[in-house]
């Protein structure tokens, strides 16, 4: 599925200093590239590139800025779990 097709993602990306951030977008790709430009999220200023580690598709806006609020208060741990679990799902699907 074309993600940029899917309405409202939730995302996680990894920063170059291995940190992770939080956000939302309605056009992955674009926002990857301002984040990777130095002109998206200040926090991600100056810690670029950034990858993708985590997607999840939403179905509003307003559904995503929920699961945003929820996402950014796990802990380190607990996002990397979150991205381990879906990383294991996506290679069930393959098979």
């Amino acid at each position: 599925m074309n993600a940029d097709a899917a309405g409202w993602q939730l995302y996680i990306v990894e920063c170059s200093d291995g940190t992770f951030y939080t956000g939302i977008t309605n056009n992955l790709k674009r926002r990857l590239q301002l984040h990777n430009a130095g002109r998206a999220a200040r926090y991600t200023r100056g810690r670029g590139p950034v990858e993708l580690r985590y997607l999840e598709i939403c179905t509003s806006r307003a559904k995503a800025l929920r699961r945003e609020w929820a996402v950014k208060r796990l802990t380190r741990a607990q996002k990397q779990a979150l991205m381990q679990l879906a990383s294991r799902a996506r290679g069930r699907r393959r098979d």
